[in-house]
């Protein structure tokens, strides 16, 4: 039995006396990527806040199994720091040496893409590197369970793609299980197992979309999600 990871049960949070989430209810089990798509505004981020404990809900039930990761869309990288002292940061934040916490490390740099780029600095890498970067130093924080919110806004729409492929590629090789909200809907139905479509505030969960079968992710079945997608959001 698949081992579920997030489980929100009619969630319901205010601001105000202006209701923002009315009764959203989220599943992901382990190993999975789902996506949360939605007008901006409209309590995806609030989502985030109430499974990292940021915020409390007004009402519904929260249980995470295991432990959490945020990503944020600004890689928020260090300039006065090289990438391997960077990402290496979570282990010294615990207690680890510098030589250890780098030792640690050393061995992702091939697996994120980043071999011979340990010594540089932020300002003398792409927006793709950083944010690989950014993504290792999430995933050494924590890769039982990642948020990844809006992890490749900032980035040229090339850039978009390759690296939306270089995580296709990563999570064949690191256990992970994400959830990721972005407002790209090719992004989303290219990245994801699940989308969940979100409405404008107060938020409701408007569908469940399941990309599992791999038989309907051909080109003709994703051009009339995408279309259901926007219907639904128009």
């Amino acid at each position: 039995m698949e081992k579920v990871k997030i489980k929100l049960e009619d969630i319901e949070k205010s601001f105000d006396g202006n209701k923002i989430l009315d009764r959203i209810s989220l599943s992901l089990k382990e190993g999975e990527f789902i996506s949360i798509v939605g007008p901006s505004g409209s309590g995806k981020s609030t989502v985030f806040n109430i499974i990292s404990r940021l915020i409390d809900a007004d009402s519904g039930n929260v249980d995470v199994n295991g432990k959490l990761s945020y990503m944020y869309q600004n890689d928020l990288l260090l300039p006065h720091k090289n990438i391997i002292d960077n990402v290496s940061l979570p282990y010294v934040l615990k207690g680890e040496s510098k030589k250890i916490a780098r030792d640690k490390v050393k061995e992702l740099f091939g697996v994120f893409g980043l071999s011979g780029y340990e010594m540089r600095f932020p300002d003398e890498l792409s927006g793709g590197m950083k944010q690989r970067a950014n993504f290792m130093r999430t995933f050494i924080t924590s890769h039982d369970i990642m948020l990844l919110d809006e992890p490749f806004g900032s980035l040229d729409s090339i850039t978009r793609y390759s690296m939306q492929e270089w995580l296709i590629n990563l999570r064949k090789k690191i256990p992970t299980s994400i959830v990721m909200i972005t407002h790209d809907i090719d992004e989303a139905l290219n990245l994801s197992d699940k989308i969940y479509v979100f409405s404008d505030k107060p938020a409701k969960v408007l569908e469940i979309i399941d990309l599992t079968d791999e038989g309907k992710r051909n080109e003709e079945n994703m051009i009339h999600i995408k279309k259901d997608i926007l219907d639904l959001l128009a």
